[in-house]
């Protein structure tokens, strides 16, 4: 975390000291994370065995598989935004929909699930619309102050264009100015450019509070996972190359070329019974491997809070027993939960601020968000469950049980709606749909005759 004075201004050496820090930090700490959820391990850069020995190097990516399974269970279900005010949720509404944002919240979460923590651009594009973005920590860092709240200051922005020259921009609540990095730290412009925000353009979003990744706990287990089926796969290979030991018979190298070829031994000698021909077999430690590989996969898990729900037992739990193994996950979800909706919070605050905005400024105070975390839903059993609520509860509170109801309220209104409606109405609905009311009798009366609707039309066409 980088954190300075409030009112300290950042000339050229102080952004050159953050900016080294940052260096430091993206190749000490983030490069590694980002290569192990990549699949570049620590086994692919061991030193290499001997020629003559197996050297099997298996990458097992728990890191990827705790990162997809997490956002896939906490953001799987994309956030769902109300506001108070209809013209409050269209204008947010649009906004997600021009950004394309049910994705970029996506990968803004598995960001933060990677290196602890992401960040949240915002800006306008060349049609003056509002727009925002999602960058990791390794092209970018925040600047606070020391005050108790951590107040953003500055924001920085560091890329590289396609002849491998770095540049930067830095924005502060008023405005943004570009600097150069090759060549030495200099500004590109003589002053600053002004954004229109009420604040510093951009948004932290934490995984937690200690900005940890969700696999980084773990990580020295998942690469003694890796030695460990590695060596497994080595001992599998040694056993496929054993040698053949021979004693009591000379054999010449024909032979042993025709033994190799036809895999068929046939020695005489003046005593046969003395001759020995068996494989030298490397003594083995299946067992003992097994039983660590097992009890590492157990703590990886364990320790990463992240349910195993590729483990065969899984899928056969019950609802109450599933809820039970997705504790942990939900835990980690509900802490997330609450990072992410700040970030929120500062995201709408920002862009409600800005001129281009349709709403007024303090109509973020208005948002809802709701997140559904991705659960399996028993359906029957949740159906039994809100049956045995009736005249306990309240139909609202009977609803909220049933994982298929997103609306409870939309709900109520619809069975209010048919309630209200005559039977026979909703039955033929269900059955026919309009086409009982279109149709029309085949037969009509004239003068108290019934005559039908063909002999009608050719006595008049006649």
């Amino acid at each position: 975390m980088f954190i300075i004075a409030k009112e300290t201004p950042l000339t050229l050496p102080l952004l050159q000291e953050f900016l080294d820090k940052h260096r430091r930090e993206v190749e000490n700490r983030y490069k590694k994370l980002q290569a192990a959820y990549e699949s570049d391990h620590d086994i692919l850069h061991d030193p290499e065995k001997p020629k003559y020995k197996p050297d099997n190097r298996i990458v097992v990516n728990f890191p990827k598989y705790i990162t997809d399974t997490m956002n896939g269970f906490f953001i799987g279900n994309p956030i769902k935004i109300v506001a108070d005010d209809e013209t409050v949720s269209a204008f947010v509404e649009y906004l997600d929909q021009y950004n394309d944002q049910d994705d970029n919240n996506a990968e803004l979460s598995k960001i933060m699930s990677i290196y602890g923590h992401g960040f949240e651009m915002y800006y306008t594009d060349e049609n003056s619309e509002l727009c925002m973005t999602y960058l990791s920590p390794v092209e970018a860092f925040m600047i606070y102050d020391d005050s108790i709240v951590e107040r953003p200051l500055y924001f920085v922005r560091r890329y590289t264009d396609r002849d491998n020259h770095e540049f930067g921009s830095i924005s502060d609540k008023y405005g943004v100015r570009y600097f150069k990095v090759t060549g030495g730290l200099k500004w590109l412009d003589e002053d600053w450019a002004p954004h229109y925000f009420d604040g510093v353009p951009a948004a932290e979003y934490l995984e937690n509070a200690e900005r940890q990744g969700i696999f980084e706990p773990v990580l020295s287990m998942v690469n003694a996972y890796n030695k460990a089926i590695s060596e497994k796969a080595n001992d599998v290979d040694y056993f496929a190359d054993a040698y053949l030991k021979i004693l009591g018979a000379s054999v010449d190298n024909e032979d042993i070329a025709f033994i190799r070829d036809t895999r068929v031994l046939n020695l005489t000698g003046e005593d046969a019974e003395k001759i020995i021909a068996e494989f030298m077999d490397k003594p083995s430690s299946d067992t003992t491997q097994e039983n660590l590989l097992e009890r590492l996969e157990r703590l990886i898990f364990n320790m990463s809070m992240v349910a195993n729900i590729s483990d065969e037992n899984f899928g056969a739990s019950s609802g109450i027993a599933l809820k039970y193994k997705l504790q942990s996950m939900s835990n980690l979800e509900k802490t997330k939960e609450r990072k992410f909706t700040s970030g929120m919070n500062r995201r709408y605050k920002l862009l409600f601020s800005h001129p281009a905005s349709k709403v007024q400024a303090d109509s973020w105070v208005q948002l809802h968000y709701q997140f559904t975390p991705n659960i399996p839903a028993n359906m029957l059993e949740e159906a039994q469950i809100a049956a045995q609520m009736e005249g306990i509860t309240s139909h609202s509170t009977q609803l909220k049980v049933l994982s298929v109801v997103n609306d409870v309220q939309g709900e109520l209104d619809k069975i209010e709606e048919e309630n209200s409606a005559p039977a026979e109405t909703i039955v033929e609905k269900a059955m026919f749909g309009d086409a009982r009311e279109s149709s029309a009798p085949a037969t009509i009366q004239i003068d108290g005759l019934e005559v039908s609707k063909a002999v009608n039309e050719d006595l008049t066409n006649g």
